[in-house]
């Protein structure tokens, strides 16, 4: 059975909504993608109900510190597993090249020594090349280049065991040279910094970001089924979804919730 599970949809400064992160599930196999900016992450699993254990695969999509930084307090946590052999197999962490250079300078510097060592013996960093297929969580996960105007951005494809197809594009408003490879798509992960009205205050625009009714109208040009939003801002917690719900409308688009599990 297909599942996300969402550990955070909030951006680097959010507290209440935390990072994004999450889990891609398929019956007892896990991708883990993304790891927020802090030792949060290993809260956050453990309120969803996994311990890091159950996590063999890690996707990191970029190397910004809200989705990179998490990793090495699931470092600290990993190594010291190891030594007591609380952790049993090779960490995969599978990025692109960008990302690679950035976990192996910093690990060293901020661990110590002993856990340091246990890193560099049991994990594993595999650098990803464009449209590039792994088998991972019972899926072939296609890893491609979102064409970002910043740092490097991965993002991946994969069809579903219900025979959709799954699109997830990282957190950067989606490329235009990417509409034909996304188009008809039955879910898309799509990030959504803000309300349109409050880009003024927030503004996404600069930030290479979307507003909820932006990428609303484009995905709806391109005829995508579902859309799953997430990277918000913080403001909103207690109505966010209906106020999203408005403006997804405002947008063209049929809002539609999907049966994910979040942690919040």
């Amino acid at each position: 059975m297909d599942k996300i599970i969402m550990l955070g949809t909030g951006h680097g400064f959010t507290f209440d909504l935390y990072n994004t992160c999450f889990i891609l599930k398929n019956e007892n196999k896990n991708l883990l993608v993304d790891t927020g900016g802090g030792a949060e992450i290993i809260r956050r699993l453990e309120q969803a109900g996994y311990k890091l254990s159950d996590i063999h695969d890690v996707f990191i999509s970029h190397c910004h510190t809200d989705h990179l930084l998490g990793l090495m307090w699931i470092f600290k946590r990993l190594g010291s597993m190891y030594a007591r052999q609380g952790y049993l197999g090779t960490f995969n962490i599978y990025c692109n090249e960008e990302v690679a250079n950035s976990i192996n300078k910093m690990y060293s510097l901020v661990l110590p020594s002993v856990l340091a060592n246990a890193i560099k013996e049991n994990v594993k960093i595999h650098i990803l090349q464009d449209n590039e297929v792994v088998k991972l969580a019972g899926y072939d996960i296609k890893f491609f280049d979102l064409q970002p105007r910043g740092n490097m951005l991965y993002g991946f494809e994969t069809i579903l065991k219900n025979n959709k197809k799954f699109i997830f594009l990282g957190d950067e408003t989606c490329n235009p040279k990417l509409y034909d490879r996304i188009k008809d798509a039955d879910y898309i992960m799509h990030e959504a910094f803000c309300l349109d009205a409050e880009e003024p205050i927030f503004k996404a625009y600069e930030k290479h970001h979307s507003t909820v009714k932006s990428v609303c109208q484009e995905m709806n040009k391109l005829n995508i089924k579902n859309l799953i939003l997430y990277h918000t801002e913080d403001t909103h917690k207690e109505n966010k979804k209906e106020l999203y719900k408005q403006e997804a409308k405002m947008g063209h688009f049929l809002f539609r919730v999907g049966k994910f599990t979040y942690c919040q």
